[in-house]
């Protein structure tokens, strides 16, 4: 919902002010971070704006963007959107020259690029449908009520206030398929009353709790490029070229005791892991002040709160031939059984094995303020300033029912208890800033345009393809239009794009090659370089009944 123009033009001098006010929030917050994640289609309004909405609230969707603007409104509302997102990731991988995972030294990905990019929707209650999209239909509704004369607001709004989404299953060779063939993450709002309070006709409050589904999905090829592995299967070359064992062979470790499908190579997949995580009531609360002591100024300041939800959901490791009849030719060794026991190796990896899991995962809190400056009777100007805390996500973990026996192998690096994984994720907390113009044409049509550089929440060091979230930059146009009966239209359409060149053994998340670096380093000693785009357009209808 936007104010109508003001009658008077402001002043020079304020103007002035102003002007350097807004200016002071743009110069201090570039230092500053961004999540990328966040508001891409949650309010058609706010993304024309470039998200700079917090001292400007948009009608019912200000239930998430500052829910004291809900007592701006009056009578009974409701709102219908509906977004369209398509998400393209591409990735290059190209092989140091020097390249040397244990003596082997032909990646096969090398010089190749990862495939076609299909998004996918957790449905609540249901899960993840087999069918795969170019692009995404998010619809959203809500609604309020002011009885007339109260001072009170109320109302409730279903919508998408995160979310991530990137399928590469299409080609079943797909580079890019050893750090996430599926990745889903969202959070759907459901439920989310709330209330306003018009304290005076300057300053309203107002909070909302809204109650999301959230899910976390991950489907990726493994493959371990390490040194130690490599090492190993070129022994298994020395001993047995062919990939038969000898009764040598069976008297002493067993190398090839597994056969050719035994043999060691560190650039071959070795497993698929599937882990399908949900919280089906994740509760937060929303905090909202609304100032605007004149017709040209307002300000607004909103707290979001996070969670620290325990997900649940299910577990499955499938492991291929290469390593189950390795530890089995082991086993069936004289001394391979000793070996194994040494170094905590299991007796036997199963083809298959699944079972429940938990996992803790931050949902960060965030806050944000904004102005709203009418620099004319037919031009607004919003700047907002926010700040996220993701550091939360330091690290992720992620507990099994049992000890998997995949995980075993990895005690010889390091890592003791086989029935966790955890992942090093190391984001930061970040700030963001944001920029909206709106031109009132008319006292009906209204043009606006946003834009909002964001810089990403993970460090450089930290990036994998499991989320390729660069800085980017936000731009955004669209268009309002106000009926005679008191309905209004709102149309935007976004793009988002950002780049990354990560050097070989930069990235510990991705592409180190020193020994102990197992979990997990799909690219070891390789440059990625990729880019990251999101378009999306979104429209709404707000109307009295």
């Amino acid at each position: 919902m936007t104010v109508a123009p003001s009658s008077n033009a402001l002043p020079a001098r304020r103007l002035v002010r102003a002007l350097a006010a807004a200016g002071l929030a743009t110069v201090l917050a570039p230092q500053a971070h961004a999540g990328v994640t966040d508001n891409l289609v949650t309010s058609p309004t706010a993304m024309a704006m470039g998200n700079a909405v917090t001292a400007d609230p948009p009608g019912i969707e200000s239930i998430h963007f500052n829910p004291a603007g809900l007592a701006r409104l009056t009578g009974t509302q409701k709102i219908d959107s509906v977004f369209v997102a398509a998400i393209r990731n591409t990735n290059h991988f190209v092989s140091a020259p020097d390249i040397d995972i244990g003596g082997f030294k032909d990646d096969p990905i090398n010089g190749k690029s990862s495939g076609p990019v299909r998004q996918a929707l957790e449905i609540p209650f249901y899960g993840i449908p087999k069918f795969r999209l170019p692009a995404v239909l998010v619809p959203t509704l809500g609604m309020s009520y002011n009885a007339p004369g109260s001072p009170w607001t109320f109302g409730t709004l279903v919508y998408l206030s995160a979310a991530m989404s990137i399928d590469r299953t299409k080609d079943p060779d797909d580079p890019a398929r050893f750090d996430g063939r599926l990745v889903q993450l969202q959070r759907l709002v459901y439920l989310s009353p709330s209330a306003a309070y018009k304290v005076s006709d300057t300053l309203r409050i107002g909070v909302s709790v809204p109650i999301a589904y959230s899910a976390f999905a991950i489907n990726t090829d493994f493959r371990a490029p390490n040194k130690l592995l490599g090492t190993v299967g070129q022994l298994q070359k020395a001993v047995c070229p062919d990939g038969n064992g000898t009764v040598i062979d069976t008297l002493t470790f067993g190398l090839c005791g597994g056969g050719p499908e035994g043999m060691v190579n560190p650039f071959k997949r070795a497993a698929n892991i599937d882990f399908d995580l949900r919280a089906s009531f994740d509760p937060t609360i929303n905090l909202g002040v609304l100032w605007e002591p004149k017709k040209w100024f307002a300000f607004g300041v909103v707290y979001q709160g996070g969670t620290r939800t325990t997900y649940t959901g299910s577990y499955m490791f499938h492991s291929d031939p290469m390593l189950r009849s390795f530890v089995r030719g082991l086993n069936s060794s004289l001394l391979g059984p000793v070996v194994g026991a040494i170094t905590g190796m299991p007796q036997e990896i199963p083809e298959y094995q699944s079972g429940n899991m938990t996992a803790k995962i931050p949902f960060p809190w965030r806050v944000q303020a904004g102005v709203k400056l009418m620099l004319t009777d037919y031009v607004q100007v919003n700047a907002d300033v926010s700040y996220a805390d993701w550091a939360q996500w330091n690290q992720l973990t992620f507990r099994f029912d049992r000890s998997v026996k995949l995980l075993e192998m990895a005690r010889l690096f390091g890592y003791a208890n086989s029935s966790e994984a955890t992942f090093k994720m190391g984001f930061r907390s970040v700030v963001n800033y944001s920029l909206g113009t709106q031109l009132n044409l008319t006292k009906k049509l209204a043009l606006r345009f946003g834009y909002e550089p964001r810089k990403s929440s993970i460090p450089g060091d930290k990036m994998s393809l499991l989320a390729p979230l660069p800085d980017t930059k936000l731009k955004s146009v669209g268009l309002r239009y106000r009926f005679d009966n008191g309905g209004e239209v709102n149309v935007t359409a976004s793009y988002m794009k950002g780049t990354y060149n990560i050097p070989a053994r930069s990235d510990c998340n991705l592409n180190c090659d020193n020994f102990f670096n197992l979990i997990y380093n799909p690219y070891a000693a390789t440059d990625v370089s990729g880019s990251l785009i999101v378009k999306y357009a979104g429209a709404s209808y707000t109307r009295p009944f």
